[in-house]
């Protein structure tokens, strides 16, 4: 690419009916001045540019930084509500079998008082036994001494 300079240390030769040198001096002078401005502008783009290809490159990794973040926290909380299933899971197990022996533990509590209900009235009767034969055997006493 040409360089302002190079527009600015340009020589012609001359010929005979050649272009007047003032008018091509003067000419050069514009485009040098416009050449320098476009190619300093130039630079100026190139530079932007570069540097908003680093920042993109940036972005691309906060964005890639940012996705593996995401996707871990997705995980993570996949994991923790997989945890809250199991642990209430394990609850609900846990309360069943509590459940399962609270009720064991009622009939074994009602087998044992129907056993000593049965074991008292036996007794019960038994001793309804006896003293009716004690009341049949005092009365006949009473009876048979009253007769002498």
């Amino acid at each position: 690419m040409i360089t302002p300079l190079e527009i600015q240390n340009i020589e012609f030769k001359k010929s005979f009916r050649g272009y007047r040198e003032d008018d091509v001096d003067e000419f050069l002078d514009k485009v040098m001045v416009d050449f320098e401005r476009l190619h300093n502008e130039n630079s100026e783009l190139k530079e932007k540019l570069e540097e908003m290809n680093n920042n993109i490159g940036k972005y691309k990794n906060i964005e890639e930084t940012l996705k593996k973040t995401l996707i871990v926290a997705q995980n993570a909380a996949d994991e923790l509500r997989s945890n809250s299933m199991k642990e209430s899971e394990i609850i609900i197990q846990e309360a069943k079998q509590k459940i399962r022996d609270m009720n064991a533990d009622a009939n074994r509590e009602i087998n044992k008082s129907q056993i000593e209900y049965e074991e008292v009235r036996k007794e019960m009767q038994i001793f309804k036994t006896r003293f009716k034969t004690l009341l049949e055997a005092q009365l006949e006493l009473v009876l048979n001494n009253n007769i002498e």
